[in-house]
């Protein structure tokens, strides 16, 4: 069974997602487990996301996949363990919410587990989140094309990457900062909210609100339009 690193666009699937990314990437549910305070226990829970995707198949391949994992010295037998793991694979590190985690990915022929790890005594140790395979790496793909962001009239003024911030100059003086994740080419999530691109420029627009990237994550480059020589 292989196990790799994530990669960095996989890294943001390792926690839970709103209901509207969850179903386009067939997020099943997620286990979370700890090691005890001996490092030697295994005590988990497990969480459904969209049950309509939890197959004996599946059952069969998640049981699988964590007692293989929890082998020998594998990355799941204990604390001590995993932390070995983690030292073995830097390429695996990136900073989670507080601290820094290790990130790795197993996949089966339809189902793909992306494990967060955190080799601390006192917290949970490991989170897993079970997805369709097919399903998240084609949504993944179609994120790597970032975020557009457009004036009222359809014009494109930027993109930033998914899971990438935006500034709001509200009307009245204030700042605030807004998470954005890819839904598809024409939807966004801004922070909580999920807009089509236009309905947001709209508002913006109308209340006298103002919007640019956050100056330290650059927007991607604007894609080159297409020849009508070159279309299909």
């Amino acid at each position: 069974m292989e196990v790799r690193a994530l990669t960095q666009p996989e890294q943001k699937y390792t926690y839970s997602q709103s209901t509207q990314i969850a179903g386009q990437t067939g997020c099943i549910g997620h286990l979370r487990g700890d090691f005890d305070s001996s490092g030697n226990g295994f005590y988990t829970t497990w969480d459904d996301h969209w049950d309509r995707w939890k197959t004996d198949e599946f059952k069969a391949e998640l049981d699988e996949v964590i007692n293989t994992l929890r082998e020998g010295r594998g990355l799941l037998h204990n604390r001590r363990d995993m932390a070995a793991f983690a030292r073995a694979n830097p390429d695996a590190a990136f900073m989670g919410n507080y601290c820094t985690e290790y990130g790795f990915r197993v996949d089966t022929e339809k189902h793909a587990f992306l494990l967060r790890c955190n080799p601390t005594k006192g917290d949970y140790n490991f989170y897993c989140y079970c997805y369709v395979k097919d399903w998240l790496d084609g949504h993944i793909q179609k994120a790597g094309q970032g975020i557009r962001f457009i004036d009222p009239h359809y014009n494109e003024r930027f993109r930033i990457p998914d899971g990438g911030r935006i500034i709001i100059s509200y009307a009245w003086g204030e700042k605030t900062e807004k998470t954005c994740r890819f839904i598809d080419e024409y939807h966004t999530e801004v922070g909580s909210s999920l807009y089509h691109i236009c309905e947001f420029a709209e508002k913006m627009k109308m209340n006298g609100h103002s919007y640019e990237p956050k100056p330290e994550e650059p927007p991607s480059p604007k894609k080159a339009p297409k020849h009508k020589d070159h279309e299909r």
